[in-house]
């Protein structure tokens, strides 16, 4: 009897050693590969194309009142933006806050099209992004803080300032966690696209959708790295709980072609919302691009919103 449970023992601990062997390599694997930004993403939009950035470069180009901006964050990074500020001064501005694998200047149409609604525009580069620091990509949840201390240095420097937060994709998840924290008065309107309700239900849904297969336990071993190396949880990323909270008029986006992020996604989120909230979905819009798929219909809900709350 004592011999079988020496057995046992011996057989669990091998069982247990190679648990934690395979969920450190897999774990390792995957966020060397999803969270790290040392590493190309191109693997994980192959399917997925966006625009080019050189758009972005010949527009700063042109222009002679663009700045780049720098913050340091409240874990000692130095993060980096954009700024564009209107010849003809103005108190109104808008924060375009850019997606999973990009950098700011990636959002050129986006930022041009607000700076010709009137906005001066700050463009932020997410940690780990374009010109900022940082080693790892905190999908919206560190960066939800970094993006309010770009409002209030905004507001150090326009008292007036009239701030509407505006993002994609894992910038539109950044936006809406940012709305279930204590934001500043001068903060009027969220305008959110195509966001996901947490991290971990958008790579529970991309591997069930794509391997057919349970998330569990990859998901698991990815989230136990994630924690370990970059100090967050993938269930903390969650927008769905943050909106909960929020005490700003929030307008969504979602095309219903988008096979990246589920529209189901945006449903979800606007119910959880107890703020003002409305929604618009964009017939043949696919990730991330709503904007070109139905550009009228989406920058006149744009104006038809924000004129509500920005003077």
């Amino acid at each position: 009897m004592k011999f079988f449970k020496k057995f046992l023992l011996i057989i669990f601990c091998i069982f247990l050693i190679s648990v934690i062997s395979i969920g450190t390599f897999v774990g390792n694997l995957l966020y060397n590969t999803i969270i790290s930004s040392k590493s190309s993403k191109d693997i994980i939009y192959a399917d997925y194309s966006y625009e080019s950035s050189y758009y972005y470069e010949n527009w700063l180009a042109k222009i002679s009142n663009y700045e780049d901006k720098y913050i340091t964050s409240f874990d000692n990074l130095k993060l980096h933006s954009y700024m564009v500020k209107r010849k003809k001064k103005t108190s109104k501005w808008v924060i375009i806050v850019h997606g999973y694998g990009e950098e700011g200047k990636s959002d050129s149409r986006k930022a041009l099209h607000f700076y010709k609604m009137g906005y001066n525009v700050l463009i932020p580069d997410l940690r780990g992004s374009g010109k900022s620091e940082g080693d790892y990509i905190g999908m919206g949840w560190d960066d939800r803080l970094d993006i309010i201390s770009w409002a209030n240095s905004i507001i150090k420097e326009d008292k007036q300032a009239e701030i509407v937060l505006y993002g994609t994709s894992m910038g539109g998840s950044t936006v809406l966690m940012a709305s279930g924290e204590d934001l500043p008065s001068n903060i009027k309107a969220i305008i959110s696209d195509c966001a996901y309700t947490s991290i971990y239900d958008l790579f529970d849904y991309e591997v069930r959708n794509y391997m057919n297969s349970s998330s569990f336990p990859i998901i698991d071993f990815l989230n136990a790295t994630t924690v370990l190396r970059a100090g967050y949880s993938l269930k903390s990323a969650s927008p769905i709980d943050a909106v909960k909270k929020s005490k700003v008029p929030i307008l969504y986006f979602h095309g219903d072609k988008d096979s990246f992020v589920p529209i189901s996604m945006m449903n979800k989120l606007y119910d959880a919302t107890s703020s003002t909230k409305k929604k618009v979905t964009i017939k043949g819009g696919e990730h991330a691009n709503s904007d070109l798929a139905q550009p009228k219909t989406y920058w006149t809900s744009i104006k038809n919103f924000l004129k509500q709350y920005v003077n």
